[in-house]
């Protein structure tokens, strides 16, 4: 059962770099149970608050019972008792144990590089919570509820760029974040100031944690950095890929290309998932545009037909690159929810009372997806620039102006707006090329096999947002061409659900005219496609998109 959405009082708003409305009335539940996807997007991105529930801490406290039985073993218990990865054959006496763990998390708080995003962390933050509530890490209760209250504060530990080899988990963020619980290191408030770890706590009333046995170790030890980045880039996904739709259909009609392609039995010929739910957004965004009947022909029974069915590739074959990449989106979706149902720590506690050493925090599963949704990411944005780039060449463009400019020659149009859109397509297949098959030993050769998920997540998170990018650029050329295909002379208008976008990118960037500054209205749109309004104004038009 995944944890609830509650809505809560009045809590003091967070702050988001997403331009998505902040959730901070909603509370999420942590149960010990799986969160879902939304529930760390809600977390991470909205600023909704968090709830540990009863059942959770009293089956830390079961746990933890545990863990302490074992303290005073004269046997060796890795974690509890012993020194760690290279160093584990190292029995520790008890009264070195707790300096034990504080020297785990300040000497592996060895990040460099630029801090990485409030929602990143937060979403790791959460994760790390969610995992001590399964009562399977052996930490006392109230090292959960250090975290929750971190969250709710709106406490956000400075975690680097670089650190993590995605083995043994997120070592170095997620001991970034452990060290700002005991009142060390650095964090950003509610507000967004750099404070010391130790200042924010106290004036959000937090006691800074004392760490015992095994405590560090489970506030480490753990996939929770990449598998958040993860959930933030699925949330982003779902909302490009109905976009990406959005603008092919706006280039179909534009370009004068055909809509036969896309029907419904032709797709099922092919039953992939992605492939007939793009096609069919297609279908919905071009129904019944007048730009695409003027082209169409009838037979001697009165049939529709169409002289254009072989467009090029970038317009015909939309439903099946969008649709592989949705499906790999499925795909990926399902490892998130593997992984956000599993219980990632070294040793863990087991659920009969044995401390078991494991390797489930290798991060193959979640790497692997992660490389595989930036190859995707790379392939739609690939074929949006193609369709951007017909606009422009007379040659191919069906009777527009050269580079859509007002007087050719004189202006130069959106000609530099298509090198934009390269130039990010030709980053984002550099980004595509897998982090995941980069092992890279450490620990004296204990840990000889490292996964690069965090490596794999970051490079994601920039393919993403060039893909939004790439998005941004077709759009705002599509609708400059269905400005001067749809003028009183012709007597034409866009269908509704491409009309609808037309319509609200005219509220963000002006209509054709003689050359002016690009790169502002570029970042206006998109805004526009990041937030979702692209995907919800043709939604409003045609119903929701698939």
């Amino acid at each position: 059962m995944s944890a609830t959405l509650q809505q809560a009082g009045d809590p003091a708003g967070r702050t988001t770099t997403h331009p998505v409305a902040s959730r901070s009335d909603v509370v999420v539940e942590v149960t010990g149970d799986p969160l879902t996807v939304d529930d760390v997007v809600a977390v991470a991105r909205h600023g909704a608050r968090v709830r540990l529930t009863d059942g959770a801490l009293a089956g830390m406290a079961a746990s933890r019972a545990v863990v302490e039985s074992l303290a005073d073993d004269d046997r060796p218990h890795y974690g509890v008792s012993t020194g760690f990865g290279a160093l584990a054959r190292r029995h520790i006496p008890t009264e070195k144990r707790a300096q034990l763990q504080l020297g785990l998390v300040r000497s592996h708080a060895a990040g460099s590089g630029p801090e990485v995003e409030r929602e990143v962390v937060r979403a790791l933050q959460l994760l790390r919570l969610a995992t001590l509530a399964t009562g399977r890490t052996g930490a006392r209760p109230v090292v959960a509820e250090t975290y929750a209250a971190m969250l709710n504060a709106g406490v956000t530990p400075v975690v680097h760029e670089y650190g993590s080899l995605g083995c043994s988990g997120d070592l170095a963020p997620l001991a970034h974040v452990a060290l700002a619980a005991l009142g060390e290191g650095r964090v950003r408030d509610a507000g967004g100031e750099l404070r010391d770890g130790g200042d924010a706590l106290a004036a959000a009333g937090i006691a800074p944690l004392e760490l015992r046995e095994k405590e560090g170790l489970a506030l480490i030890n753990g996939t929770d950095g990449m598998l958040g980045m993860l959930c933030l880039a699925l949330d982003d996904l779902h909302r490009l890929l109905a976009t990406a739709d959005v603008a092919a259909a706006s280039s179909v009609e534009a370009l004068l290309g055909s809509d036969a392609p896309f029907a419904a039995d032709l797709v099922g010929m092919r039953p992939h998932p992605g492939q007939a739910a793009s096609a069919a957004n297609l279908r919905a965004l071009l129904a019944g545009s007048p730009v695409v009947a003027s082209h169409r022909t009838f037979d001697a029974d009165g049939r529709p037909e169409c002289t254009r069915v072989q467009d090029a590739y970038s317009l015909r074959c939309a439903p099946q690159v969008h649709g592989a990449a949705r499906d790999t989106v499925d795909h990926a979706e399902a490892v998130a929810g593997r992984e956000l149902a599993s219980a990632i720590d070294n040793p863990v506690v087991t659920v009969d009372g044995r401390v078991e050493s494991n390797g489930n925090f290798h991060g193959a599963p979640v790497a692997y997806v992660l490389d595989f949704l930036a190859v995707a990411v790379a392939d739609v944005a690939s074929m949006s620039e193609r369709r951007t780039d017909r606009f422009l060449d007379v040659a191919r463009n069906e009777g527009l102006p050269a580079f859509l400019a007002d007087d050719p020659g004189v202006d130069s149009g959106l000609m530099i707006a298509q090198y934009t859109a390269a130039g990010i397509v030709s980053e984002l297949k550099r980004l595509a090329a897998p982090a995941s098959v980069d092992s890279i030993p450490s620990s004296a050769m204990q840990e000889d096999h490292v996964s690069m998920g965090w490596a794999g997540a970051r490079k994601l998170r920039r393919a993403v947002d060039g893909l939004g990018r790439v998005l941004a650029i077709e759009l705002m050329t599509a609708a400059r061409a269905l400005d001067l295909r749809c003028t009183p002379d012709t007597g034409l208008v866009p269908a509704a659900g491409t009309g609808a976008v037309h319509a609200l990118l005219r509220t963000a960037v002006p209509g054709p005219g003689p050359d002016r500054f690009l790169a502002p209205e570029i970042e206006a749109v998109t805004r526009l496609v990041a937030g979702g309004e692209v995907a919800a104004a043709a939604g409003s038009a045609v119903g929701p998109l698939a």
